[in-house]
């Protein structure tokens, strides 16, 4: 079963410079953002070809940017946060693309504009099925999904916006628990749990 996940860094920034020495904080939490790549992609031993995950990168200047992780393609990048961050420092040197256009920076590392909307079409046309995480939300059930693939949207350390929450409204919740947890936690329990049903 192919997994996804997509990550909205709220104060990420699109463009410019991140401080790869302040990651939590003049650098729009990029930490959080790099914590869900490290669990969601690697392994003790290698990296998890059936998984993607993608950050958005919300924070402006200029428009919003996202950055794919393309599990089963992805070289030359390390597991911990500065060396991913660092890859997204590179990223952000690049005029942001058009939404929608996939530009590859290098195997595995693709860049586009766009936001959450985009990146829930472009699932929908896959034929990948949705769900937001929300502690709110009906407990996860592997045991129903026997889909080809399933992806899992959730957010920094920040609540989803309105705007994103009407994006979201029609995309099933499923919770972990009641308690809030952090995305690279969340990410790191679904693994589990769906390695278990394998």
């Amino acid at each position: 079963m192919g997994r996804r996940f997509a990550i909205i860094g709220h104060r990420a920034p699109s463009s410019g410079k991140i401080n790869l020495n302040d990651l939590p904080g003049s650098s729009g939490r990029i930490d959080v953002l790099a914590r869900a790549v490290n669990t969601a992609l690697f392994l003790s031993h290698g990296i998890r070809d059936d998984t993607d995950i993608t950050m958005h990168l919300m924070g402006g200047p200029g428009p919003a940017r996202r950055i794919w992780f393309q599990g089963s393609r992805l070289r030359g990048v390390y597991p911990d946060e500065r060396a991913i961050a660092g890859q997204v420092a590179k990223a952000l040197k690049e005029p942001v693309p058009a939404i929608g256009q996939l530009v590859e920076l290098h195997p595995g590392l693709w860049h586009s504009g766009g936001g959450i909307e985009q990146t829930i079409l472009e699932w929908e046309r896959d034929g990948v099925r949705l769900f937001t995480l929300d502690a709110e939300g009906a407990p996860f059930d592997p045991d129903i999904h026997d889909d080809d693939e399933i992806g899992f949207i959730l957010s920094d350390d920040l609540p989803f916006s309105a705007s994103e929450m009407e994006s979201l409204e029609a995309i099933e919740k499923v919770s972990l628990g009641r308690t809030w947890l952090q995305g690279n936690a969340c990410i790191s329990i679904l693994h589990h749990v769906l390695d278990s049903n394998d």
